[in-house]
C-alpha cells in the first residue's frame, strides 16, 4: 500500500499523540496569545446549549467554515478569527464529521475537553463565496427542521 492507501486509524484520547499540528480554531470571538478556549460556554451551533468540548482541526478550511459559521448563525457580519492552537491535553476525531459522508477524518477535525492555547492568529485566510456560505447555512437549516441537527458533544 501506498502512503494515500493508509487505512484510517482512528484518534482516541489515548492515542492522539501522532497527530502534530498546526492547528486552527475558528470563531466569532476575538483572543489574545497566550488566552485558553475552554469547554463550557455556549455553542455556536444550538442556543442555550453548553459545548463539551472544543473543537479544532490540522486544516485551515475547516477552520474558516468554524470562523464563518459562527458568526453567521449569530447574525453578525463580522469576519471571525482563525487562531493557532495548542493542545493541553488528550483529544480524539469529532465524532459529528469522523466517517459521517466520507470514511475517515478528511477534515481533520478533533475535540477536546482540555483547554487549548491560543499561539497565534491567522490573518490571511479567504472566507469562502457569499453563495456558497449561503448553501452551507441552508443546508444546516434544512437539518434543523428536520430535527438532524444532532452535535454528539
Amino acid at each position: 500500500m501506498g502512503e494515500t492507501d493508509d487505512p484510517y486509524v482512528p484518534v482516541t484520547f489515548d492515542r492522539c499523540d501522532h497527530i502534530e499540528g498546526p492547528f486552527y480554531h475558528g470563531t466569532k470571538e476575538a483572543f489574545a496569545v497566550g488566552d485558553e478556549l475552554v469547554p463550557g460556554h455556549g455553542s455556536n451551533y444550538h442556543d442555550g446549549r453548553l459545548s463539551n468540548n472544543i473543537y479544532f482541526s490540522a486544516l485551515v478550511e475547516t477552520a474558516v467554515w468554524g470562523a464563518e459559521l459562527a458568526t453567521s448563525l449569530a447574525g453578525s457580519e463580522e469576519r471571525g478569527y482563525i487562531y493557532v492552537v495548542e493542545p493541553t491535553g488528550p483529544f480524539e476525531d469529532d465524532p459529528n464529521v469522523t466517517n459521517k459522508k466520507f470514511p475517515g477524518n478528511i477534515t481533520q477535525s478533533y475535540r477536546t475537553r482540555h483547554p487549548l492555547r491560543v499561539v497565534g492568529e491567522l490573518d490571511s485566510w479567504e472566507g469562502h463565496d457569499p453563495d456558497v456560505l449561503q448553501g452551507m447555512l441552508d443546508g444546516l437549516a434544512s437539518l434543523r427542521a428536520q430535527g438532524l441537527d444532532i452535535i454528539e458533544d
